[in-house]
């Protein structure tokens, strides 16, 4: 391997944010998919806006408080499934191709670390849940600063603790903003582009672009 670091962000990277909502989908109806697609962008929403207000909750807090806003929003799914779903939240599905890729990259040498706006039980939880908590070097999550990505801060965590450059380090996201910061903090980027999204921040470009992480172990 060319870096000494491989990072991931976890929701959305590794672990699928919509399988949640998909685990009850049929009971509750055919606006679950919009219900599960505005939960996930008030719970990034409410991130950005709380760092920008500098105030901080953690990602559970506002997790819970973007499905409320998502159930207010689409009234015909009923809100007794909240607690399914969040309970659903703590075990979410990892991708497939997660374990081998993270199994070869620790083959070759690489330390491996998630870097995440989760909170530390989150994401202890879903690492357990997906069997691949013995694949991981470091778990970094945003609790330790108190600011969500992508303000530099957090990146810097992965680099203050591994005594690593930034361009020693390959960062994977299926986030384009979140590309963009850790692209302009100085990591080797590489979007995962799982729902072949059009490009943004083009002013931050990523090394490489991929539609899952199966070929990241064949990257320079």
């Amino acid at each position: 391997m060319r870096r000494a670091a491989y990072v991931f962000d976890a929701y959305g990277t590794l672990f699928d944010v919509h399988a949640a909502v998909r685990r009850h989908a049929k009971e509750m109806g055919p606006e679950s998919t919009r219900l599960s697609m505005i939960w996930r962008e008030k719970q990034l929403e409410y991130s950005w806006v709380g760092t920008l207000m500098g105030h901080y909750e953690d990602f559970w807090a506002l997790t819970q408080q973007a499905l409320d806003t998502a159930f207010a929003m689409v009234p015909e799914v009923d809100r007794s499934y909240r607690q399914n779903l969040l309970d659903a939240y703590w075990e979410l599905d990892c991708y497939p191709e997660v374990p081998q890729v993270l199994k070869d990259l620790k083959e070759h040498g690489a330390r491996i670390a998630i870097l995440s706006n989760g909170s530390p039980s989150m994401l202890s939880a879903a690492t357990d849940a997906a069997g691949i908590s013995d694949l991981i070097d470091e778990v970094f999550s945003v609790d330790l600063v108190g600011k969500y990505k992508p303000l530099p801060e957090v990146y810097e965590m992965v680099t203050t603790n591994f005594r690593l450059y930034p361009e020693a380090v390959s960062f994977q996201s299926s986030n384009r903003w979140d590309i963009a910061g850790a692209t302009k903090f100085g990591m080797r980027t590489v979007w995962v582009n799982r729902h072949n999204m059009p490009d943004e921040y083009t002013g931050y470009t990523p090394a490489a672009v991929l539609p899952d992480l199966k070929g990241l172990t064949c990257l320079d």
